[in-house]
Formats: structure tokens, sequence, C-alpha cells
């Protein structure tokens, strides 16, 4: 009977191994035919789509796309500013939105819960019905910068950051996550004399690693993802991000060539940051389902 469990063990295990390596590969064939797609000319590539070469680095192999791709467009430029703005508007959303979410939770004040609530009611609204209100305001604003006061945010990076520091998602994250703290270490703090500026830099958000973690990653995506707004506000060539310059890669002919080239160029800091938070996100994933 031991003999026949432990086989039963065995057989469970080496399933669900397969269908996990499955779904795996389901996930990387995207990614693989990309990459493979941007070492081929043109001809080649969509011959080999309707078969297993697709997936292959046979035939006529090289980089002769990529070079193409920065001879289009400026890709290096590109995919700077999408780090840049992602990256800045990141550090900024923890930073506010984890503020905002302490004090929601941890510090008693009159509105709150009203506040909270028109706050969450935001979540249902499409960033389509405010866009053009938030474009003629964000068109008018003063701006102190080194050439002095001027009018307008347009074509900038401000104009892509500050208005998507602060969000309802992360907010409500936050929130929830904050709500399963222990509640005597705060009120030990308090007793301790600490102020709230203390509890929250020292306490809570050293407890926060894997929201902290969840939440950039959401707001990462988020961001580099972005090709609405940028098109709107963003005119000059070098202020766009990577999915705006997308569109340069569409007119005149078509190269689906070095469409994969730049489409692999761009995903590269979207892994890089995905395996840097990789054991965080993780974490958050599996205490998700630890109550205690």
């Amino acid at each position: 009977m031991a003999m026949i469990s432990a086989d039963n063990r065995g057989l469970r295990l080496a399933t669900r191994y397969a269908v996990l390596v499955l779904i795996a590969l389901i996930f990387i064939f995207p990614l693989v035919f990309m990459v493979m797609s941007s070492l081929k000319p043109d001809q080649q590539l969509l011959q080999d789509s309707g078969s297993l070469r697709a997936f292959l680095p046979v035939g006529d192999i090289s980089l002769s796309n990529y070079f193409a791709a920065f001879q289009r467009a400026p890709v290096g430029t590109f995919v700077f500013n999408s780090v840049l703005v992602t990256g800045v508007t990141v550090v900024l959303s923890l930073l506010v939105c984890s503020a905002a979410a302490f004090a929601f939770v941890f510090v008693g004040w009159k509105g709150r819960d009203v506040l909270l609530s028109i706050l969450l009611a935001t979540l249902i609204l499409p960033f389509e019905t405010i866009a053009i209100p938030l474009l003629m305001m964000v068109a008018h604003l003063p701006w102190l910068g080194m050439d002095g006061l001027t009018w307008g945010w347009l074509n900038s990076y401000r104009v892509q950051i500050v208005p998507f520091i602060a969000d309802g998602l992360t907010v409500f994250l936050f929130v929830q996550y904050f709500k399963d703290l222990p509640g005597e270490l705060i009120e030990a703090a308090r007793v301790e004399g600490a102020s709230w500026f203390q509890i929250y830099r020292r306490i809570v958000m050293p407890l926060s690693g894997p929201i902290l973690a969840t939440a950039a990653i959401l707001k990462f995506l988020v961001m580099y993802n972005q090709y609405l707004w940028p098109l709107m506000v963003t005119q000059a060539e070098g202020y766009r991000p990577v999915m705006v310059g997308l569109q340069y890669f569409f007119q005149l002919n078509v190269a689906w060539g070095e469409v994969m080239a730049y489409l692999s160029l761009i995903t590269v800091p979207v892994l890089a940051f995905y395996l840097y938070l990789q054991k965080a996100f993780i974490a958050s994933i599996a205490s998700t389902g630890v109550k205690g």
C-alpha cells in the first residue's frame, strides 16, 4: 500500500510539473518567436511563420534588423525616456500612495472613510474620460524652471509623471496590506513616544516589502505601456516613450524584422525589472495565503 501511495504521489507530481512546463512554454513561445524573427530578413520571417522554423535560429541569421531599427528611429532615446519616466513615477507613487494609505489606516481623522470611498470610486473611471480635461489643464499650468516661469507642461517629462503619481489602485493595495499588520506594534510605538512619521519610516515600511514589490510591478507595467497620454502631450521626439516610438515602424513600408527587433529591445527593461523584483514578488504572492 505504501508503494502504491508513493507511486500515486510521484504520478501526481510528474503531472503537475508537466502542466507547469506546458504553461511556461505557452508564455515563452511569443518571446522566442519575437527574438528569432528579429534575426531574419522579412521574406524568410514570413515564410517561417507558419512552421516550427519560426522558433528556431535557422536560415539567414544576422543583426541587420537591429541596426536598421536604430537607423529608422531614435530607439535609445525612446527607451531612455520610458525608463526615466517609469522609474521616477514608480518611486514617487510608492512614497505618496503608501503615505496616504498609512494615514487612512492608522491616523484617526474625520472624513477619512468618505474620502477613501471617493478615492476608490475613481477606479471605475476609464482614463479616456478625463484625458481631454487633463490635457487642457496641463497645457496652461505654470512651471518654474531653469528658464524662469513658463506656462504649459507639454513636451516635458513632468507631464508624463505628475498626473500618475497617485492612483486609487495603489492606495487600495497599501490600505489592504496595512490593515493586516499587527496593531500592537503601532500602539507600542505610540506609547514609546514615536511620531507618526517615525512609525511610518521605521516600522511600517520595513514590513512592507511584499506589497512594495507588487505595487511597483503593477505601476511599472502601466507606465511603461503608456501610449494615449504620451501621444497627446509629446510632439517633440526627444520626450516620446517606446510605445509612441513604435508607430515609426509602421510608416510607409513596414519592415517586420525591424518591428520584431524594436520589440525585443523595448522588452529588455521589463524583463530586467521583473527579475530584479522576482523574489519579493513571489513572497508577496505567498503572503496572501498566510493569515495569523
